[in-house]
């Protein structure tokens, strides 16, 4: 058996196995994904109500939980990575305030829908193609109710294929991303997994959702990632050249004449001297503040993001990478919210 099968269905398999009838088991699988959905929209619901009624807000950043990990190559803990993220957003040893001043406890800046139950679902035996389309239905579910705008807790990086699709989809045509990682994620089907959490930008890209790819601090990278960069016209931006490419990427104009930007930061974009908490340490990358620069400074309409790889089972005893991941999220809650 393949890698990805060995990590896969193991409850299907047993179903099958014990000579279950399929349509027995689509139907079951049915009702659980429905069930999923059924969560996630009354929850979407209630917050767009509520912030409606009190007014005052254009966009709000809505965190969206999928704790996703069996798509990663090496570890698959950032499978836990969203429960950690919000205790350390919400932890007493840092204010509520983002640096530019917008108040978290304030709904209108930030809410909460809760998380895709993943693993639920998995243990029903639904495959990935099913589990990336229902990732996708919840990312509509949160943009359909005004003024939410999904920001994603990953997870590993798989996610933003089906994230991204669905607010292309959802917005009616393809976004400018800003994707912040050490690696290009952009082989063809890494390992033979085309959902891998290394291919998730070549998925996008096909797909056509996005117009501009620009990818920032890179420092591993493949003659295949280098080809594909190509073969998608990416603007790839490795870190062997980031001096230079510095003030570029500190005043980026992006958006216009698109549905809008989407960013992606994987938390490895950053140096392990920053966030040793990931699975794929990558020395010689950015600074907090390189990331946080580039995140102020940029100029266009933020519909929506994630937050990525972050994996808790490497953190610190004192929890460090979280407590980055987490003031990443703060700052990306304050780029979309208005």
């Amino acid at each position: 058996m393949s890698v990805i099968g060995r990590r896969g269905l193991h409850y299907l398999h047993t179903l099958k196995a014990s000579n279950v009838p399929a349509d027995l088991i689509q139907k079951g699988q049915d009702r659980v994904i429905d069930a999923s959905l059924t969560l996630i929209r009354e929850r979407v619901k209630l917050k767009g109500e509520l912030l409606r009624a009190l007014g005052g807000a254009k966009a709000t950043a809505s965190l969206l939980g999928v704790p996703l990990g069996h798509n990663s190559s090496f570890l698959q803990g950032p499978a836990f990575a969203p429960p950690r993220i919000r205790e350390a957003i919400w932890c007493g040893s840092t204010n509520s305030a983002t640096e530019e001043g917008k108040e978290l406890k304030d709904p209108r800046v930030l809410t909460d829908v809760g998380d895709v139950p993943v693993q639920e679902i998995r243990d029903c035996g639904v495959d990935d193609d099913r589990l990336m389309n229902v990732i996708g239905e919840s990312v509509k579910l949160v943009m359909e109710e005004d003024p939410l705008r999904p920001l994603v807790l990953g997870g590993d990086h798989s996610i933003s294929f089906p994230v991204v699709r669905a607010v292309s989809e959802k917005l009616g045509g393809p976004v400018d991303i800003l994707h912040l990682d050490a690696h290009p994620d952009i082989y063809h089907a890494f390992e033979g997994n085309i959902y891998s959490h290394a291919s998730s930008f070549a998925r996008i890209m096909e797909g056509g959702y996005a117009r501009r790819l620009l990818q920032v601090g890179i420092r591993s990278i493949t003659s295949e990632g280098r080809e594909q960069g190509k073969r998608f016209g990416v603007e790839q931006y490795e870190m062997r050249t980031f001096s230079r490419d510095r003030h570029l990427l500190e005043n980026l104009k992006l958006g216009e004449g698109v549905k809008g930007v989407y960013i992606s930061v994987d938390v490895d974009c950053l140096d392990p001297a920053f966030a040793p908490g990931v699975s794929h340490i990558e020395p010689g990358g950015l600074s907090f503040r390189d990331v946080i620069n580039i995140l102020h400074n940029l100029q266009g309409d933020v519909v929506a993001a994630d937050v990525v790889e972050f994996n808790p089972q490497r953190d610190t005893v004192d929890g460090m990478t979280a407590m980055v991941a987490a003031k990443l999220v703060r700052e990306l809650t304050a780029k979309i919210s208005r």
